[in-house]
């Protein structure tokens, strides 16, 4: 609520969303919008929107292999990245090598491939202009269905109104109806 000079917010998130907003009137929609960005914040929050936070949240291992195994998992979201794989990667059986990753880590080594791979699919959504097929397969997901679903549980919101919101590239860059599901619907 703003009277004259004094401006109140009830609560955190609206006092974000009132900061966001003096920046705004300061420094511009601009500024207000890389903060936005920065802070991975809405600059107007849709109603009904969770609020979500975009870097992974990563407790590396302490110990190799697991450590380099993280960073190779990172580096290589597109690769079959099934437990299996992993524990045959680093040497272990997949039963012994789920229990040791999710005690090392902090999650189970299958929520640590799907952040990784919504990481790589967010921040090709805010950086590039590539469809939303190229991002899917960049990501390591199976299809666009998949990614839309793991998405938007993992986000709060599809791929392409994510990128509607923070693409940092020229949005006349974008094809038109790249967000558009096949059947009519926001992806």
């Amino acid at each position: 609520m703003r009277e004259g000079s004094i401006s109140t917010s009830a609560g955190v998130t609206a006092g974000m969303d009132l900061a966001l907003a003096m920046v705004e009137e300061d420094h511009g929609r601009e500024v207000a919008l890389a903060v936005a960005r920065a802070l991975v914040m809405f600059l107007q929050r849709p109603g009904g929107q969770s609020q979500f936070s975009a870097q992974l949240a990563v407790q590396f291992a302490e110990r190799e292999p697991l450590r380099d195994l993280q960073t190779w998992i990172i580096e290589h979201p597109r690769e079959d990245l099934s437990a299996a794989a992993l524990a045959c990667r680093v040497g272990m059986s997949p039963r012994n090598f789920a229990r040791v990753f999710t005690r090392e880590v902090g999650m189970t080594p299958a929520r640590f491939v799907t952040s990784t791979r919504v990481e790589t699919a967010r921040r090709l959504l805010e950086e590039t202009s590539q469809a939303l097929e190229a991002v899917c397969d960049a990501s390591g997901f199976g299809n666009l269905e998949s990614m839309r679903r793991v998405f938007v549980r993992h986000v709060g919101v599809a791929p392409g109104h994510y990128r509607q919101r923070f693409n940092r590239s020229d949005p006349a860059g974008t094809p038109p109806g790249a967000g558009i599901a096949r059947n009519g619907g926001t992806r």
